[in-house]
């Protein structure tokens, strides 16, 4: 209970934090992308090195990059393919988890295991 009372914290904090340099930045959009992700990712970081220790922090931190990066182009994939086809939203994003799944085990098979 204690650990997600701390998670809560940091979290929290982290999402104030970064929400308020997601205002500062143009467009507004950026507010929510900015709040979420690194606040969790910090929080989830931060009860890693205390409870488990920095070797396994890093190997969390390497797995969060991992996932990025399958974010990054799975995101990029969908958007591109909206802007250019006139085809349903949700057909894209569903058809597009399997670039992403690719992307991650890739990532985990070429950088984790």
């Amino acid at each position: 209970m204690k650990e997600i009372i701390i998670r809560f914290l940091i979290g929290g904090l982290a999402v104030s934090f970064f929400s308020v340099l997601g205002d500062v930045f143009k467009p507004k959009s950026f507010a929510g992308l900015f709040s979420a992700a690194p606040s969790v990712a910090l929080a989830t970081l931060g009860i890693a090195i205390i409870k488990d220790g920095r070797q396994f922090a890093a190997i969390e931190a390497h797995s969060m990059i991992a996932g990025s990066i399958a974010l990054f182009v799975y995101t990029s994939a969908v958007s591109w393919i909206l802007m250019r086809r006139d085809v349903s939203a949700l057909w894209v994003a569903t058809t597009c988890l399997v670039l992403w799944a690719a992307v991650a085990f890739s990532g985990w098979y070429l950088w984790l295991r």
